[in-house]
């Protein structure tokens, strides 16, 4: 956000640079979860890694918006070959160790190891712009982790594959991508399933990265490192806020099955997230309209971590209601509904900012928190009432 907002685009700009990767994203989900499940998921990956490298590559040599589609373009292919992808290699592992029951335990684990990495490498980020004073760079650096990525999957074992089909051909691709997108849409615990990522993984994708703004407004409004230049100032803060994000969202997503275990279920488990989640968002605008950054930020660091409490929970759910042979594509499916609902909010939520901001309605942020605490009571309410006693799912 702060190379985009560097480099003069406005939030509306910026939120259709996203809502164009997650198009992107959304319609290249279609082959990509059947390849990896068809023609094997750690070349998938490889695929993705690779993508990502030319897409950090891009943003590092670029300096104005066009350049930045073609960057979003192979994020976009990095993305859609790897979120399922990789969900589905866990998955295999712990069936083919019996222990499928441990999953959400798992996932959060292997989650929490993200979480972790990221923490680390906030600090590392925050020096390079300490020293360098520029965000291009960030781009370079973060290709090497990236490299490195591409000789671990090459580690992984071939049984992780799958059953991989030993003819390549489009139609076979078409076949199992149409097969298993019929099973999530007249399988109706899968389709609601599909709907709440929509509605909580869109909302948060959407939302998330605005925590970059909200800082540097809080250093603009506050008396906080004033010898330094606002560029480090901003890299400085951000980076502790950022650590100490990703440090709890390490061990929310590590403790997600713990949640799970205290309210019953998964199904349960989620529906208490909701509900969070539903109180933050609402308490969310009143701070954005009055301009409490502080305050905001520490509630925008709860919705990182009930997002890692969620997360793990809401994708062991979708295990219990496929099979091995089409894990990668019904987790791709879901990824494409989440990135097809972020890519409606995110132009919509730079529109509403630029909208506050040009009439000096309140703070910037506070139409979007309505729209957030709109959508989370609504599937809270909606979640509440598939766990009453004799529903039918």
């Amino acid at each position: 956000m702060f190379f985009f907002l560097e480099k003069g685009l406005n939030f509306a700009q910026i939120g259709i640079l996203v809502s164009f990767r997650e198009i992107f994203i959304n319609i290249l989900e279609i082959p990509s979860g059947s390849f990896a499940d068809l023609y094997g998921r750690r070349f998938s990956m490889v695929l993705s890694f690779s993508a990502y490298i030319i897409s950090f590559l891009i943003f590092g040599f670029s300096n104005n918006l066009i350049p930045f589609f073609a960057a979003m373009f192979f994020f976009a292919i990095g993305d859609s070959f790897r979120t399922g992808t990789h969900k589905a290699i866990i998955f295999s592992w712990l069936r083919s160790q019996n222990r499928l029951d441990e999953k959400t335990k798992v996932y959060g684990y292997t989650r929490s190891w993200s979480k972790f990495g990221s923490a680390f490498s906030i600090i590392i980020a925050t020096l390079i712009i300490l020293f360098k004073n520029n965000y291009n760079d960030l781009f370079f650096y973060a290709a090497i982790p990236y490299a490195a990525g591409l000789i671990n999957f090459i580690t992984y074992p071939k049984s992780l594959d799958g059953e991989r089909s030993k003819h390549f051909t489009l139609s076979v691709i078409i076949n199992h991508f149409t097969s298993s997108l019929k099973k999530a849409i007249k399988n109706k615990p899968l389709r609601n399933l599909m709907y709440e990522s929509m509605g909580y993984e869109g909302t948060f994708a959407a939302l998330k990265d605005y925590i970059q703004p909200i800082v540097k407004s809080l250093i603009i409004s506050l008396p906080i490192l004033i010898t330094l230049e606002e560029s480090s100032r901003s890299a400085i803060l951000i980076g502790v806020v950022y650590f100490i994000l990703y440090l709890g969202s390490a061990y929310s997503s590590r403790f997600s099955h713990k949640i799970s275990d205290l309210a019953g279920n998964e199904e349960k488990g989620t529906q208490l997230v909701w509900l969070i989640s539903f109180i933050v968002y609402t308490s969310l605008i009143p701070l954005f309209y009055f301009k409490y950054y502080i305050f905001a930020i520490v509630l925008f660091i709860l919705l990182h971590i009930l997002q890692n409490f969620w997360r793990p929970m809401h994708i062991s759910r979708f295990d219990s209601h496929s099979t091995e042979k089409e894990g990668a594509v019904i987790l791709s499916i879901e990824s494409q509904s989440k990135s097809f609902a972020t890519a409606i909010l995110a132009p919509i939520f730079g529109f509403l900012i630029d909208f506050s901001i040009s009439f000096s309605i309140g703070g910037e942020f506070w139409l979007i928190a309505i729209c957030a605490s709109a959508i989370s009571v609504f599937f809270y309410i909606r979640s509440a009432k598939r766990n009453r006693p004799g529903f039918n799912h």
